[in-house]
């Protein structure tokens, strides 16, 4: 199973619209949600790692005689 990010980054940034209060609280939920934010996003637009393919090499003409 794969994670849905784009769909946890409405979820979180809904949250954060809904912690709109001046407490403490509401500032440190909004500071851990931005940091969640983040992170989420980063990992929707990260590619996944590619294979690299070794192209055979013609070789040098030093290497021919």
């Amino acid at each position: 199973m794969t994670s849905d990010f784009s769909a946890a980054r409405v979820h979180l940034e809904r949250a954060y619209h809904y912690l709109r209060g001046d407490d403490e609280t509401s500032r440190s939920a909004c500071e851990a949600l931005d940091l969640l934010i983040e992170a989420v996003a980063e990992a929707q637009h990260r590619r996944s790692e590619a294979e690299v393919l070794e192209f055979p090499r013609p070789a040098r003409f030093a290497d021919r005689q």
